[in-house]
């Protein structure tokens, strides 16, 4: 038996033995686990988005700050930063989900902070605990999502930073969040610039226009000054 739902004119299916956060992971190593669309497992839910990803508010973003913040850890060697290939599973938040992006640093791999997740037929396929830093990119599919369901879960696996870009509509919105007492709190601006404590630097980021007029992201880096 498997359970069949039709999105946006395509047909999902999803075994019923998919129940839990742990059959769910089972699943998303199996050859049958769908190519496309994004699938995750919140609060006791499987979640299913196949719409597709816009190019500019969604894709350009997401692929900017991956560039600027993947040469940023690698210069520094700090850890590892992926962009939307990695899973991650929090068994306490009872999540596991595909981040936009996502920074684990070798600290935490070091420290069993986060483990790396062998797949049943080669290599890894995931990582488990809590990385330092996730990327969220607002799309019209997911605004429930990132801004409710996922900053919940992300707070509840101990996670130091959760960044929110909603880019779909000017001034875009740019937020570096951090645990408070019972959620994640935003960190206040200065003069535009939001402070990472897990980078330890601050960010900007803004919207442009490319030579050929269509939509371009800056993300703007602010190291700090040595102590």
């Amino acid at each position: 038996m498997v359970t069949r739902y039709f999105i946006e004119g395509e047909e999902v299916t999803v075994p019923n033995w998919v129940v839990d956060l742990e059959s769910f992971r089972r699943w998303s190593d199996d050859d049958d686990f769908p190519e496309t669309g994004q699938f995750s497992f919140l609060r006791g839910e499987v979640w299913i988005d196949m719409s597709k990803q816009q190019l500019y508010s969604h894709g350009r973003v997401k692929t900017h700050c991956t560039v600027i913040l993947g040469g940023l850890v690698e210069s520094r060697r700090m850890g590892i930063y992926f962009g939307d290939s990695a899973f991650l599973s929090n068994v306490g938040a009872d999540v596991s989900n595909q981040p936009d992006g996502m920074f684990v640093s070798f600290e935490a791999l070091r420290d069993g902070r986060v483990k790396e997740i062998e797949g049943k037929a080669e290599g890894y396929v995931e990582f488990e605990g809590s990385p330092d830093m996730v990327l969220e990119v607002v799309s019209r599919s997911s605004i429930k999502k990132d801004n409710e369901v996922l900053r919940e879960a992300y707070f509840q696996a101990g996670i130091r930073e959760y960044w929110l870009v909603d880019a779909r509509k000017s001034p875009l919105k740019f937020e570096i969040l951090r645990p408070g007492r019972s959620g994640f709190v935003a960190v206040r601006k200065r003069a535009g610039w939001t402070r990472s404590e897990v980078f330890a630097a601050s960010f900007r980021l803004t919207e442009q226009r490319d030579q050929s007029g269509r939509p371009a992201f800056l993300l703007e880096t602010q190291a700090d000054a040595p102590v």
